[in-house]
């Protein structure tokens, strides 16, 4: 009696593919038939013998790891408890019924063949359908494949080999890594902020060991933009007129940060006056081709050249693969196998409209062996299977599709060899050059035209010829900042860095997008967003492993000597479980440093915050929040800012500090008396002058008096000498109630006042007056400031009808009249005897009273 026919039951990872092996297999003779996903059936044969073939496929992963349903709640599961929670795989489309289908399928078949991805998550995959199927390990074989192709399909169906397990696992350390560690960060941060702050902007408030390192990057450089200081350099350039061009030439110092030294240069030159041509030399010189194509050097290009987010390139390359026209995307090598068939894949675009001639070119006269690459044992580098046209592949397929091919013929291609001549010249001392360069050899710049290049002509010089100096420019310039991210420069720095892998480089950057933590600009830069910022500044603030990228590197590093066999998964999800559970406790411990930053950047549901002043660090406006304590914050600098407790804050005149370039704010106290007084934000906050805690402590501007925290330096308290609104220039003379110092409130007016920068003191001057002001003139008797009173046209005292007047407040007999002093609750005249601190009877008291002179405005001299 004869056997049965075997059956051999293959299963791909897309219907496209499926599609496409079943096609090459049965050469387009088969029988399809709907399913979850269509099932393909023709005989052929396999292992020799004679077998029936069912190809179908799964539409990705089968399962997705997730905790149990008794975590699913947030409310009632705290977050620390998932460190040690069981996980539970769970089938990812339950609506597409993959694992029923394959079941289904895989009744009466004797042999499994796996044509998923040749990647790790394709092996994953693999053991995800030997688990739907419920086949043997010994009947179940796995097909390594790079391309779609007929001659790749057949080649892999004669070369099986057995699924790789280690690599599996792999995949599942870091799936369940990823989710403990994503989700109880996630949860604990999502729960303390949401509904505290309306606008976050966010839904959720997510964590991640690869997204939340890919957003550091991005605020790093930020934060180097904001801190970045310009500096002026000179750089000095002669003009000489040869032949009939004007060159400039270039010094050979580049530039020089001291303009005076530059100057000196310059002089030295311009007394010159002749250039001698000093030596001309000719090299020629090597632009070497590109090695192989890999998915980072695709993703970068795409985003950088092509417009393209990692993503969607990904997408579309994906596409290109399935429909057979590129080898597999995703791939860590630049070199090609020794074996790798260049003809056959060149020969395959002869006829292309586009580069159809130069691809036959190289036929003709010889293409070269690709330069050595990095072999990573995964595929190939991408490379095109076969030729097509833009109608066939739509707008932006065709963009990348035809940047592969130009890519991969570039690979073959001849070096560009081009000779480049340079001139050197001396004069005054100085050495100065100009280069010409000429291309011998287009080479691979004929198909890369991009990377060209172009031919600069110069005339020609004698040796020990002297030329005059037609112009001499001194270029004055100024060094910039960096600027944001751009998606190619952070693929860069995830690759050099450890973090992601080819596959998940793209979903990484895709997520920080999605819960808006940057933003995607013009030219594909990446600017982080409020959240994002203060969120990796928070991490910084509590534990900067947490958006360093030194821990997921190590993930990573672990994980690859999972997937080579050399250490035992299970060991490796403990110890970094473990490790990420110390971290969290800390977290949750430390929350509240976070939240400072999230208070001081976002508005609460009641309080929204205000724009106010500028920062001198960075220039950009500090948001003022009101509620208690009261503080300015920097969203770029992330700085707090602590301000007096009690009082209005404004804006006072635009003016800045002349220490740290802040903008002056003025504080009024409450109610009709109430003093006011000028102050530099970073200066209350971190008071400059060595010694002034005393004195702060002593005038109990706020209400704590802790430094930085309610009581700091006002201007009424600044030793600055120069400075228009510090003590120096605004103090008039001691307090005739404390060892302070009466200051000339400066927004008083028409209600003209000085306030003790220590008590509550307070001497009304001429009311009414249109302006009082300070002088650096002082009082020859009492060592008091000479104010400069402007009286109003309608109410002068002066006989004469005249406005202005200039005297000492104590020893003037008029403004001394008009002088009332307030002090608690009582009102009086000032004494015309007690004109100091208290006046010696019978005798003048001079400054803060009686015996030596002393300087009035200087009680803190000794600090």
């Amino acid at each position: 009696m004869a056997r049965p026919t075997p059956k051999v039951l293959m299963v791909a990872e897309k219907p496209s593919i499926a599609l496409s092996i079943a096609s090459v297999l049965s050469r387009s003779q088969m029988f399809t038939r709907k399913g979850s996903t269509e099932i393909h059936e023709f005989d052929g044969k396999f292992l020799g013998s004679p077998a029936h073939f069912k190809v179908t496929s799964v539409i990705g992963h089968i399962f997705s790891v997730d905790f149990p349903g008794k975590y699913q709640d947030w409310t009632t599961t705290d977050p620390l408890d998932l460190f040690q929670a069981q996980v539970i795989k769970n089938e990812s489309n339950p609506k597409a019924h993959i694992c029923r289908h394959l079941n289904q399928e895989a009744r009466g078949c004797r042999y499994l063949v796996l044509w998923l991805d040749c990647d790790r998550e394709g092996e994953n995959i693999c053991f995800e359908v030997i688990k739907s199927t419920g086949f043997n390990i010994n009947d179940t074989y796995r097909a390594r494949f790079s391309s779609v192709t007929e001659k790749d399909v057949v080649k892999a169906l004669d070369n099986l080999v057995r699924p790789n397990r280690d690599e599996a696992l792999a995949v599942d350390a870091r799936q369940e890594i990823d989710l403990k560690v994503g989700v109880a960060f996630t949860r604990f941060q999502t729960s303390y902020f949401q509904g505290k702050y309306g606008n976050l902007d966010s839904r959720v408030i997510s964590y991640g060991p690869c997204q939340t390192p890919t957003l550091g990057f991005c605020v790093q450089r930020y934060l180097q933009i904001n801190t970045f200081k310009p500096e002026k350099f000179w750089s000095l350039h002669p003009y000489i007129i040869q032949s009939g061009y004007e060159i400039q030439l270039e010094w050979q110092r580049g530039k020089l940060f001291d303009i005076n030294v530059a100057m000196m240069f310059q002089k030295l030159v311009s007394e010159d006056g002749l250039l001698e041509v000093t030596d001309i030399s000719e090299k020629q010189e090597t632009k070497s081709r590109p090695i192989g194509l890999n998915t980072v050097n695709l993703l970068k290009v795409a985003s950088s050249a092509l417009g393209f987010g990692p993503q969607m390139a990904m997408q579309l390359a994906e596409r290109l693969y399935t429909q057979g026209f590129i080898s597999y995307p995703r791939t860590e090598s630049t070199a090609y196998p020794s074996s790798f068939d260049f003809r056959g894949v060149l020969s395959a675009q002869t006829n292309n409209p586009t580069w159809g001639n130069y691809v036959q070119g190289l036929l003709t006269n010889g293409y070269q062996k690709p330069r050595l690459g990095t072999d990573a044992g995964d595929h190939p580098p991408i490379t095109p299977m076969r030729s097509a046209a833009e109608d066939m592949l739509g707008n932006d397929a065709w963009k990348l599709y035809q940047y592969i091919c130009q890519h991969f013929i570039g690979t073959v291609s001849p070096d560009c060899e081009y000779i480049r001549r340079k001139i050197e010249f001396s004069i005054g001392g100085e050495s100065f050059h100009c280069t010409g360069q000429h291309v011998v050899t287009k080479g691979f710049t004929a198909i890369m035209p991009w990377l060209a290049i172009n031919d600069k002509n110069i005339p020609s010089f004698i040796k020990g010829h002297k030329i005059e100096v037609s112009k001499l420019e001194l270029y004055e310039g100024s060094t910039s900042p960096p600027d944001y991210l751009t998606e190619s420069e952070l693929i860069s720095l995830m690759e050099k860095n450890g973090i992601g892998t080819d596959a998940s480089i793209p979903v990484h950057i895709n997520n920080i997008c999605e819960r808006n933590y940057v933003q995607v600009q013009a030219g594909r830069k990446l600017a982080p967003t409020t959240l994002g910022i203060t969120l990796v500044r928070g991490y910084q603030t509590i534990d900067p492993d947490l958006c360093l990228p030194d821990i997921r590197s190590f993930i990573e590093q672990q994980i690859t000597l999972i997937a080579k066999g050399q250490v035992d998964h299970c060991h490796v999800v403990q110890h970094v479980i473990q490790q990420f559970t110390q971290k969290f406790i800390y977290f949750v411990k430390k929350i509240e440093d976070m939240d400072a930053l999230f208070e001081a950047q976002f508005s609460t549901l009641t309080d929204s915050g205000r724009i106010l002043s500028k920062c001198g660090k960075c220039l950009r406006y500090m948001k003022y929040i009101s509620t208690q304590p009261s503080r300015l914050y920097c969203g770029t600098c992330e700085e707090v800012y602590y301000l007096p407790q009690k009082g209005i804050i404004k804006l006072y005149k635009e003016l800045s500090c002349p220490l740290d370039n802040f903008e002056l704010l003025i504080c009024s106290m409450p109610g009709p008396d109430g003093k006011s007084f000028p102050l530099c934000p970073y200066c209350y906050s971190n008071p400059p002058f060595e010694g002034i805690e005393t004195l702060i402590n002593t005038a109990k501007t706020g209400t704590s008096g802790k430094i930085g925290k309610g009581a700091g330096m006002p201007c009424n308290l600044c030793p600055h000498p120069t400075c228009s609104n510090s003590l120096v220039s605004q103090g008039v003379c001691a307090c005739p109630e404390c060892s302070g110092t009466l200051v000339l409130d400066p927004v008083s007016a028409p209600r003209w006042r000085l306030c003790c920068n220590m008590c509550n003191c307070l001497v009304f001057l001429a009311q009414g007056a249109h302006r009082i002001s300070t002088t650096k003139e002082r009082c020859p008797e009492c060592d008091s400031s000479i104010l400069e009173v402007d009286f109003n046209k309608k109410t002068t005292p002066l006989e004469d009808g005249s406005t202005l007047h200039r005297g000492c407040i104590l020893c003037d007999e008029l403004l001394h009249s008009l002088v009332e002093m307030k002090h608690g609750r009582s009102f009086r005249h000032m004494s015309s005897r007690g004109r100091g601190r208290g006046a010696r009877k019978g005798g003048r008291g001079r400054g803060r009273g009686g015996g030596k002179m002393v300087d009035p405005k200087m009680s803190f001299r000794d600090f």
